[in-house]
């Protein structure tokens, strides 16, 4: 079973969902239940046929308004006071804001940041239907975008040749960066015909394939004075533009159409001046930085080479003509000096080992000496035993050629007798003896023996072995004998 919710918990669910899902949305409708209390928010609804919008504008977002919040365009005539103070009940407004849940009266509402009478969100519609047509086509897809140039030295400008767009864009450009030329397109930058010549002016620049960058500036308007560039033909010419193209309309608060298909889009003709060459003094700085670092590294490369310098000296002096001459020099009389030690020693050895060879060869001498006499005196008795042995040998010999053929005889018989002995047990001992007298031998399958009814059992084979061949047959039963039986079988 699922945990049980409590009703705040439920209300903070469905807020996080509705805030999540719609963050920002615009909603028209006709202004109805309008109230201002003490506290400066105001309360209404937006109503349409038969569904109903609550909404509330707190008094922090209700702020007199310099420019239309809708369009951009900026009141030459001062700030008007906010339509939160001034709209009334069965007024149609186009509100901006988030949708968020009231967990006190548990329903949800709108949370209005900004609204505009409904006559110019027509502009505000056409507007946003072509930017969903275009971004649909894939026309603001950042993965196409193109980076600017660093420090481009050839710049084609697209603008009004007398507006002041161009003489902010020149006075910043002159300030900044290493000094670049800037070839102007004069177009004309709004009314009807702005749109075709601005289409005309980016295919001639990027014709002419001189610049590295396209810069389309217009200085701040009105919504209706910055239209063309919100002009499909401009922004597909934008697109389809061979050199990378930077836009700089209108204020910061300005977007139009042509600003989500460039490359790049800045804020102002003068931001896009900016963008375009860093301030001077940052490369100044830059380039001291440069310096820097390479007196620095020209400093540590000139240590590296003292000190690789100082150790091929040093080995430069190890591995000379004459330092190794004096080293082997010096080694042939360490070894001249060890040879000679070691051959007083080894002959000294030697001297010693021939004195105890002589003793040695002088005490076996006076043993051979002694063993030679010894030998002699063995060899006469050896001679007298000798002849007296042969004397004994030669009678015992007679003696033995007398008695051998009576012994002989004797033998001949014991021997025959052992024979026969012999012969009458190996024929006890033949397996096949039994047979011949009648009786007969099982054997099982593999062949072996059967010695007992325990070796065999009914429906297994069998051969019973005759004194003439063999009886192949199948055992049908087995009888084990009686101990009655054995005895009347003795």
């Amino acid at each position: 079973m699922d945990a049980i919710l409590s009703v705040r918990q439920v209300t903070e669910r469905l807020r996080q969902a509705v805030e999540s899902r719609f963050p920002y949305v615009w909603v028209q409708g006709e202004v109805t239940n309008l109230s201002r209390p003490s506290s400066g928010h105001v309360y209404f609804s937006l109503k349409e046929d038969d569904c109903l919008l609550n909404c509330v504008w707190f008094k922090r977002q209700q702020k007199d308004e310099t420019f239309d919040p809708l369009t951009g365009e900026v009141w030459e005539d001062g700030p008007r006071p906010s339509l939160a103070r001034v709209m009334e009940n069965g007024q149609t407004l186009i509100c901006a804001g988030r949708l968020t849940v009231y967990g006190a009266r548990g329903q949800y509402q709108m949370v209005v940041e900004l609204a505009q009478t409904a006559g110019l969100g027509l502009w505000h519609q056409e507007f946003e239907a072509l930017k969903r047509k275009l971004a649909a086509e894939g026309l603001f897809d950042q993965a196409r975008k193109r980076p600017l140039p660093r420090e481009p030295r050839r710049v084609a400008v697209i603008t009004a040749p007398n507006g002041a767009a161009i003489r902010d864009f020149i006075r910043i450009s002159s300030t900044r960066g290493l000094g670049a030329e800037i070839r102007v397109y004069p177009t004309p930058v709004q009314g009807e015909d702005a749109p075709p010549r601005i289409v005309d002016a980016l295919k001639r620049a990027g014709d002419d394939a001189w610049a590295e960058v396209i810069a389309l500036i217009r200085g701040g308007g009105s919504v209706q004075d910055l239209w063309a560039f919100n002009d499909e033909r401009v922004a597909r010419a934008v697109y389809r533009c061979p050199i990378p193209v930077l836009t700089g309309i209108g204020h910061e608060i300005d977007h139009s159409i042509t600003d989500f298909t460039a490359d790049y889009a800045a804020a102002t003709p003068s931001h896009a001046a900016q963008i375009l060459w860093q301030e001077r003094s940052v490369l100044e700085q830059r380039i001291d930085g440069l310096e820097i670092a390479l007196r620095n590294a020209s400093l540590r490369r000139q240590d590296t080479l003292a000190l690789r310098l100082e150790h091929v000296s040093r080995a430069l002096a190890l591995l000379s003509p004459l330092a190794r001459l004096r080293h082997q020099r010096e080694t042939l009389n360490a070894l001249t000096g060890r040879l000679r030690a070691a051959l007083e020693r080894r002959i000294e050895r030697d001297f010693r080992a021939v004195e105890r060879l002589s003793d040695a060869m002088r005490e076996k001498n006076a043993r051979l000496e002694s063993r030679s006499a010894e030998l002699e005196r063995l060899a006469l008795r050896l001679a007298g035993a000798g002849e007296a042995r042969l004397r004994r040998a030669n009678a015992d010999v007679e003696r033995a050629q007398a008695a051998l053929p009576p012994l002989g005889r004797l033998v001949g018989l014991a021997q025959e007798s052992a024979l026969t002995r012999l012969e009458l047990r190996l024929q006890a001992l033949d397996p096949f003896e039994p047979l011949r007298r009648g009786y007969a031998m099982a054997c099982d399958e593999r062949g072996d023996i059967l010695r007992s009814v325990a070796q065999t059992s009914p429906g297994r084979s069998v051969s019973v072995l005759l004194a003439d061949g063999r009886i192949l047959a199948d055992v049908t039963g087995v009888e084990p004998s009686r101990p009655d039986d054995k005895n009347a079988s003795t």
